[in-house]
């Protein structure tokens, strides 16, 4: 069952510059497209490592010989690919998007679309759920949460509502969270909705810090000439996946050793980022927020 259309799969193979032989991991296997897409290209020696926590992916795992199946976080990418033997590889893929099937799951609750219980974790192993956050943060840290993850204007006005509506009753659903947002709406409604949960579901499943991880580990991971492929999704995202590659750090400020000798791990194959072709954006129009990043390590 494929249940992701792969976002800009042809700019994403093309910057892998794939070689039959290579190794190649996609850190975000969901429902294969991409790996799919990669298997296509390499010859009997080459393979491919693909990571993904979520465990209805699961359901997509491929029957291949040349094929490893990692089913966790790819925050964790150094250790999972030294115990699979695969220390240096030739590229990594990371397309960072929430898949379709993910949000038209909806018990999963990473949609405004349907009423269920308020999740949204990725890893259903996790602790923490959307309505834990939403329960227990404190106004501070949900007006923080709001305005740094959702870029939400009224973060403020909506955090206090959060917390002035749960001394009557646990926000528990998202009927509940929509009761308490639908009067405070600013702008096109869904716009908001998918900013107040995009910053919902980056802080459950500590979807920046993961990120960093990853690219740290990467970084590292890569052979000298190794391609890097991200697609980002919003603009918290593709800045700091613009930095990491840039400068090799989260702020992109330009390192230097004591000689004075600027560290730059990449160089940049696309000096902007790539984004959707019209056709595609139409065929598909949860690509139209794509924006694909290439670099290749030096």
């Amino acid at each position: 069952m494929q249940y992701h259309q792969p976002a800009m799969a042809v700019e994403s193979l093309d910057g892998l510059a794939i070689q039959p032989e290579g190794v190649y991991v996609d850190v975000t296997f969901g429902g294969g497209g991409h790996s799919r897409l990669v298997l296509e290209q390499l010859n009997e020696k080459g393979r491919l490592i693909a990571f993904d926590q979520d465990e209805d992916a699961l359901q997509n795992v491929f029957t291949d010989e040349r094929f490893t199946f990692v089913p966790h976080n790819f925050r964790y990418l150094r250790r999972f690919l030294r115990l699979h033997g695969a220390e240096q590889v030739d590229g990594i893929l990371a397309d960072l998007g929430v898949s379709s099937h993910q949000l038209d799951e909806a018990e999963r609750g990473f949609s405004y679309r349907f009423d269920s219980q308020l999740d949204m974790r990725m890893d259903r192993e996790g602790a923490k759920t959307a309505a834990d956050v939403l329960n227990t943060y404190s106004e501070t840290d949900l007006q923080n949460l709001l305005s740094q993850f959702g870029e939400v204007r009224n973060s403020r006005t909506l955090a206090q509502r959060i917390v002035a509506e749960r001394q009557t009753r646990p926000i528990r659903t998202i009927a509940d969270l929509l009761a308490i947002t639908e009067p405070l709406i600013r702008g096109l409604r869904h716009r908001y909705l998918a900013q107040v949960f995009q910053a919902l579901r980056m802080e459950v499943n500590d979807e920046m810090e993961a990120l960093a991880d990853f690219l740290e580990q990467a970084t590292a991971s890569l052979k000298p000439g190794g391609r890097l492929v991200v697609i980002a999704y919003h603009s918290i995202e593709d800045r700091l996946v613009k930095n990491f590659l840039k400068a090799g750090n989260r702020t992109g400020e330009p390192q230097q050793d004591f000689y004075g000798h600027i560290f730059r791990p990449f160089q940049l194959i696309t000096k902007k980022a790539l984004t959707p072709m019209e056709k595609e954006v139409k065929d598909n129009p949860r690509s139209r927020s794509a924006k694909l990043r290439i670099a290749e390590k030096h």
